[in-house]
């Protein structure tokens, strides 16, 4: 069996020199693993020349690079090895001990290695957590945390934590939320604009005005007794300028480096263009995204060891439900998938989305496994982010109609399912935390929301939902992220609005909410809505009609835009309509035989049951 050795990183005490505080990353690891050679990178002054013994743990040996400050140590963890507290013994060339380090070995959790990530039946609610709730006042001040909350700046710290999140498990339940997709929660010590989580200072813990790793370890495990599994956001492309290694690299090439600030060009398609220019590929892999967010050389061989051991740590330590990979076209490519590989090798039922945030269906389509491909990459990235028909079905509800219905852009968005390897392992979102409102994108049209709504919880693919949008929230007038990201209401103490209870909320507030609760349970309760196959008709007159069937179950789905009622005739949909009577109308309970019109109200989702 072919292993992959992967960094840790261990910042050790050396008495010798001074050194007061003893870091490990992890602290922990796991007997059983199939990665069970594990490779330490230990941190402390002057120490490149040391080398580590074990008295119980097998070491393989001791390497350092440019800086004298690290020393990279692999350590065999084996099914042999005794759980509890191991150490590791630092000696120099003359046989002198100069520190220990400790390591802890723990016990997997029972059917670890074939835990099952996140599917099409899931309902994915993704939460930015400094801007839901705050359940730990006493938190969001913290010593040695460079920014401080000031809820009435919009790019500020707001006070949101993961106790926060653990008191909403019942609001999730309630709302038929059956995954948890958080925005980055590891340290993100920057001096401004650090409460987005992107620019990471250190990937082994909790930011503490967030919260702890044994309360990320107590969401998940809480909201596991719900049935609501974790997806975790992380980032392997850069990290935060203030993270220590920008102070003390371990070696030149530990970052990509330029003679002075140089951005990606965020030409995705650079990195497919049969004429393109290797200096374009390389400021798109190599650029950075901004000043403050450093961008790594996923090619140094021991920072992707680093890389992957710290997903894979995170996996086991929650009990991951998912990855959400950020950015995930700018790392390396061959890293992309040595790290997707080493993950789904220790976990074959895990799930991986990647972001690919692009409007041309082929260029995300190559990153999904299974994928028909012009080169030989291999890919292992079960699921991609689906940016094209989130645009199509705003251009599509809020186009003029023409020759054709504007409605044809959502049907031509699908119709390049061909592309993909997986369809119903394609992530569809109304919005996210990167982008407008959903109510804002639709001119805050109710008719055209409940619309949206009903064409994402019935299509093909894993469903992801923001935050808010279950309330409507928007951003007039504004495209800031720090606006996008508002409060959730009822998540402070003295809010005049509680979503959470209902108080404060407008009477289409409400109904909004009701109508998504009532989708989720209807989409989680169908196997024909959430992975059934689809058949669609191209849309005439402003209405779109499609089918989706599972084994014996069966629904007809009919968007109408028009703002009046339309006969529809239904000669033409015979396809999907054959050797069925009767249609059930799952809104109101109606029932009617199946004739050669149907008559649809202006503006107007239908969902039937076919019988």
């Amino acid at each position: 069996m072919k292993k992959i050795f992967v960094v840790l990183t261990l910042i050790v005490a050396l008495p010798a020199v001074g050194q007061k505080l003893t870091k490990i990353e992890p602290a922990s690891w796991w007997r059983g693993m199939e990665l069970d050679t594990v490779e330490f990178m230990v941190y402390g002054k002057d120490i490149s020349e040391l080398t580590a013994v074990g008295k119980e743990l097998m070491v393989i040996g001791s390497t350092a690079l440019e800086s004298p400050n690290y020393l990279f140590v692999e350590v065999v963890i084996s099914d042999d090895t005794r759980n509890g507290t191991h150490k590791l013994l630092f000696k120099d060339q003359k046989g002198r001990q100069k520190g220990t380090l400790a390591i802890e070995v723990l016990e997997r959790e029972e059917g670890s290695a074939k835990r099952k990530g996140f599917t099409s039946a899931d309902f994915i609610y993704l939460i930015t957590p400094d801007r839901f709730r705050n359940g730990d006042p006493s938190n969001d001040q913290v010593n040695g945390m460079l920014e401080g909350p000031n809820r009435e700046f919009i790019g500020g710290r707001h006070g949101g934590d993961l106790a926060g999140i653990i008191e909403s498990l019942d609001y999730f339940e309630k709302m038929g939320i059956s995954s948890l997709w958080l925005n980055p929660v590891l340290e993100n010590n920057m001096e401004t604009y650090s409460y987005h989580g992107y620019a990471m200072t250190d990937l082994y813990n909790v930011d503490p005005r967030y919260g702890t790793n044994e309360q990320y370890k107590e969401l998940a495990d809480k909201a596991k007794e719900k049935g609501i599994g974790i997806i975790m956001d992380q980032v392997a492309n850069h990290i935060g300028s203030l993270h220590p290694w920008m102070s003390d690299l371990p070696s030149e090439d530990w970052v990509n480096q330029w003679p002075e600030f140089t951005q990606t060009n965020h030409m995705k398609v650079s990195r497919f263009d049969p004429h393109g220019a290797e200096v374009d590929r390389k400021q798109f892999t190599d650029g950075w995204f901004v000043e403050t967010m450093p961008d790594l050389n996923q090619r140094n061989e021991k920072l992707a060891r680093y890389l992957i051991q710290n997903s894979i740590w995170w996996v086991e330590y929650l009990g991951l439900h998912g990855i959400r990979m950020d950015t995930w076209p700018y790392p390396d490519k061959q890293f992309l998938a040595d790290w997707t590989k080493a993950i789904l090798d220790e976990y074959p039922n895990f799930n991986i989305v990647g972001e690919e945030w692009v409007s041309d269906p082929s260029l995300i389509s190559y990153w999904q496994a299974g994928t028909a491909k012009m080169d030989d990459y291999t890919t292992y990235l079960p699921s991609i982010m689906d940016f094209p028909l989130q645009s199509a079905v705003v251009d599509g509800l809020m186009g003029e109609a023409t020759w054709r219905s504007s409605m044809t852009k959502i049907y031509e968005s699908l119709a390049n399912d061909y592309m993909y390897g997986d369809l119903n392992n394609i992530m569809i979102f109304p919005d996210n935390h990167d982008m407008s409102r959903i109510y804002t994108r639709l001119d805050e049209d109710f008719d055209k929301w409940k619309m949206a709504m009903t064409l994402f919880f019935t299509t093909r693919g894993t469903l992801q939902f923001y935050y808010g949008t279950e309330i409507l929230m928007n951003n007039p007038g504004t495209e800031d992220h720090g606006v996008i990201r508002s409060d959730f209401p009822g998540g402070w103490e003295g809010d005049a609005v509680n979503a959470f209870t209902g108080e404060g909320l407008t009477a289409q507030q409400k109904e909004a909410q009701d109508y998504i609760r009532t989708l989720a349970h209807l989409r989680r309760q169908s196997c024909a809505l959430n992975m059934g196959e689809m058949l669609h008709y191209i849309p005439l007159g402003e209405v779109y009609v499609y089918f989706k069937s599972f084994g014996d179950e069966h629904k007809m789905i009919v968007l109408n835009r028009n703002d009046k009622e339309v006969e529809l005739g239904l000669e033409r949909f015979q396809q999907g309509l054959e050797g069925f009577s009767r249609m059930d109308n799952v809104w109101t309970g109606e029932v009617e035989e199946i004739g050669t019109t149907l008559t649809l109200a202006p503006m107007r989702s239908y969902i039937f049951d076919l019988n």
